[in-house]
């Protein structure tokens, strides 16, 4: 069997999240929908600003007033306030962020003026319409200002709130079961016996699936037995999907991939890309399965790049891909491959510098790192060259 290419297997992924059963619609509260991903246009209710307001503090006045005499203040605006109209041959004291009275139609800066007797001198020309924020100037009534499938984070939650919305209609959250296969997986906290090791992969999903802003269900560690395997998978009713670590290689006992061939379907299997050759997906009764490998970095790899934009596009997002950006590298690869490589590396005076154990089986690289590098098949590099590199932040979050 030929290895999949990383491309085709994401888009794929994302296929399959496309016919996935629509997600329910909820409204939430806009303090609980940080991460949350809007389920229908958010339109605006009204013009914004509402009214024109001043954009410094100083003094209001009707342009055609001005003819370089002084003019005497009549009242004082603060934010918040609704001020009267502006009496002919006045001007108003004025803060930033109040109304212009009626009447009014441009502010000077408090800078620019001396105040004697009552009376404001203005020392320069002024201009029509200077220093107000026009009544809609940022946006009007009726337009659309985020779009359905748009994940809401602190400035999109801003934006809401500065509209007067107070709750929103988003998509329920994606219910995934996380299990980790394996007899010699240990949690932490309890005594290993010879042979284990402790469960790094289901701490490392469980945060990342809430970040991402699933509802985890955690249906604990998967013991090397096919039957069990199957209980296991048939107990997770109601989940849109199974994420499991482990058991999907071609050892003796690695059974996932065969349940998947005997009781369900098997989609993708074995991918060009390292770490993370033995990624697997299929269905089990109806409920889509994805499989990464055991080996901690093949974990974090395949989630980052595969995993992740499938859930994303499952609660309805359509921009998954994360940015990458080119920087030179800091580093030579003289052997090139047939697989597409992901090297854990952080960069350094603006260099990616990759760090010296990329095995697949440690975490502490990736501790070490800020990102990850790509490799393309088939490349050799010489340090200097241009390579591409997406950070865990963009990752992570």
């Amino acid at each position: 069997m030929s290895l999949i290419p990383v491309e085709e297997a994401l888009q794929r992924l994302l296929a399959m999240a496309d016919q996935g059963v629509p997600l329910e619609q909820e409204e939430v509260p806009l303090d609980e929908a940080d991460g949350r991903v809007l389920s229908s246009d958010l339109l605006v209710p009204l013009d914004l600003p509402p009214w024109p307001n001043s954009a410094m503090d100083g003094y209001a006045l009707r342009h055609a007033d001005w003819q370089g005499k002084p003019l005497p203040v009549s009242q004082r605006i603060l934010a918040g306030q609704a001020p009267e109209p502006l009496l002919p041959g006045t001007c108003a004291r004025i803060f930033t962020g109040a109304p212009l009275p009626d009447g009014a139609d441009t502010v000077e800066m408090q800078e620019n003026v001396e105040l004697r007797d009552g009376h404001v001198y203005f020392v320069q020309p002024l201009g029509l319409g200077q220093h107000v924020r026009l009544q809609g100037q940022e946006v009007r009534a009726g337009e659309q200002v985020l779009a359905a499938g748009s994940r809401m984070g602190p400035v999109e939650l801003g934006l809401a709130a500065s509209l007067g919305y107070a709750r929103l209609m988003v998509w329920r959250r994606v219910r995934v079961s996380l299990v980790s296969s394996g007899d010699e997986l240990v949690e932490p906290g309890l005594p290993l016996a010879p042979g284990q090791i402790y469960n790094s992969n289901r701490r490392l999903l469980m945060a990342w699936l809430r970040r991402v802003g699933c509802e985890v269900r955690d249906a604990g560690i998967m013991p090397d037995d096919p039957q069990r395997t199957r209980e296991i998978l048939a107990a997770q009713v109601g989940s849109d999907l199974i994420l499991s670590t482990g058991g999907v290689s071609v050892g003796e006992a690695d059974f996932l991939g065969q349940v998947l061939r005997e009781e369900g379907e098997l989609e993708l299997w074995k991918l060009a890309i390292k770490p993370g050759k033995p990624l697997t997906c299929g269905r089990f009764r109806g409920i889509p399965v994805l499989g990464l490998p055991g080996n901690p970095a093949s974990t974090l790899v395949t989630f980052a790049l595969l995993a992740r934009p499938y859930l994303l596009r499952r609660m309805g997002v359509q921009d998954v891909a994360p940015r990458m950006i080119e920087v030179p590298a800091g580093f030579s690869w003289p052997k090139s491959g047939t697989r597409r490589e992901y090297l854990r590396a952080r960069l350094e005076d603006g260099q990616a510098i990759i760090h010296p154990n990329q095995s697949s089986g440690v975490l502490r690289s990736a501790a070490w790192a800020d990102g990850l590098v790509e490799i393309r098949e088939g490349r050799t590099l010489v340090e200097g060259e241009p390579v591409r590199f997406v950070a865990l932040s963009e990752l992570l979050g």
